[in-house]
Formats: structure tokens, C-alpha cells, sequence
């Protein structure tokens, strides 16, 4: 029985729910862990900044193949079984979190240090400080970059096949040797890919013109 493009087509937009679920997931815990570690590295505390630095090291040092290894196989030493898409999940949250708590570090520092002063002098405590006066009009600088990096966690979801989970990249493989059409399976997961990063892109594109122009208006 001969496989049609439609055929392939299908079976790989319905691994494309998983590459899209592993990527939601993992920006929204990345965007937790960035938080706790964005706390950590700006608050004047040097250890405590110092174990925030390490962690954001690590993880942009290494490559996240190995990470997801690590997330993966490490448990198994102590004879827990975590499921390829829990490896996956945690692997690629942690890892943007790393990213995107350098991105928001960045913001933070671009509000004038007046702001900070102005805080102090109001009795607010530090976390005060940075939840009501600092961390908004950061916010309005990181939009636009956090949103772009969505598209490198997009991209990243496709070395979560080395660990068995199956998403688009992991069907057009399987989908290539059930085939034999490695041109017409590669060619339509790099269209599948294509569509979910470029709205991403132009998103963040709009959002920083947009941004830019309120900023500009004010």
C-alpha cells in the first residue's frame, strides 16, 4: 500500500501537537525558573547572586543534548523511571529559564537607578521594590525578546527525539522509514516548523515596534 503526501502530511501534524504542548510547557516553566532565578541574581545578597550566576552558566555553557541526557538518565541510577516527555519537560524549562532570567537581568538593569532610590525612599523592602516599581517597566523591555526566544524553545523541541519523545521530528524519521520519501517528509516538517516559528517572529516583531512606539509617544 502506497503512502500519499496526504497521509504524511497527517501523521505529522499530529505529532505536531506534542512539539507545540513540550513547547508551551517548557517556555511556561522556563518563565517560572527564570523568575526565581532573576530574583536571585539582581538582589544585593552576593551568594545567594552568586548561586543564580553558577545555574545561568551551567545551562548556557552546555549543550542542551546533554542536559536532556542528564534529565533523562540520571534518575535512573536510582532506579526512578521518568518518562521521556517529564526528561523533556524539565530539561528544557530549566534550560530556558537560564536565558530567560540573563534577558529580564538585562531589562532590569536599563531602569534608571533612580527608580530604586525612589523605592528605597518610599520604606519599601527590596521584593516591594522590585514587584511594584522595577519588574513592570522592565516587563515592557523584555516583552518582545522573551517572546523571540519562544521560537529557539520551538526549535529545541526537536533534540527531545534522542530521549524517545515523539514529536515532528521524531515522526518524520519514523514516517521516512515507513516511506522511503526522506525529500517529501523532511521538506514538509521544515514547512511544519517554518509555519509555527515565523508567526512567533512576527509577533515579536509587532510587539516591539508597538512598545517602542508607546515608549516614544510618552
Amino acid at each position: 500500500m502506497g503512502f500519499t503526501t496526504w497521509d504524511i502530511l497527517r501523521g505529522l501534524l499530529l505529532a505536531t501537537r506534542w512539539t507545540l504542548a513540550l513547547s508551551a510547557g517548557a517556555f511556561v516553566g522556563g518563565v517560572l525558573a527564570g523568575l526565581i532565578v532573576l530574583v536571585l541574581r539582581v538582589q544585593p545578597h552576593r551568594r545567594l547572586a552568586w548561586v543564580a550566576r553558577i545555574y545561568i552558566e551551567i545551562f548556557q555553557s552546555t549543550p542542551l543534548l546533554m542536559q536532556l541526557f542528564l534529565a533523562f538518565f540520571t534518575p535512573a541510577l536510582f532506579g526512578i523511571d521518568v518518562p521521556a516527555w517529564a526528561a523533556a519537560w524539565v530539561a528544557l524549562s530549566l534550560w530556558t529559564g537560564a536565558f530567560l532570567a540573563e534577558i529580564w537581568r538585562g531589562s532590569v538593569e536599563a531602569v534608571p537607578a533612580g527608580q530604586w532610590e525612589a523605592g528605597g525612599s518610599l520604606g519599601m523592602s527590596y521584593l516591594e521594590q522590585l514587584r511594584h516599581i522595577i519588574l513592570p517597566q522592565a516587563l515592557r523591555i523584555a516583552a518582545a525578546p522573551s517572546l523571540g526566544f519562544m521560537v529557539q524553545v520551538i526549535k529545541g523541541t526537536a533534540l527531545t527525539s534522542i530521549i524517545g519523545f515523539v514529536e515532528l521530528e521524531k515522526a518524520g524519521t519514523a514516517i521516512t522509514n515507513a516511506t522511503f520519501h526522506p525529500f517529501t517528509v523532511y521538506g514538509l516538517v521544515a514547512l511544519i516548523y517554518f509555519c509555527l516559528c515565523y508567526p512567533v517572529a512576527l509577533c515579536r516583531g509587532w510587539l516591539e515596534r508597538r512598545l517602542n512606539a508607546a515608549h516614544l509617544a510618552h
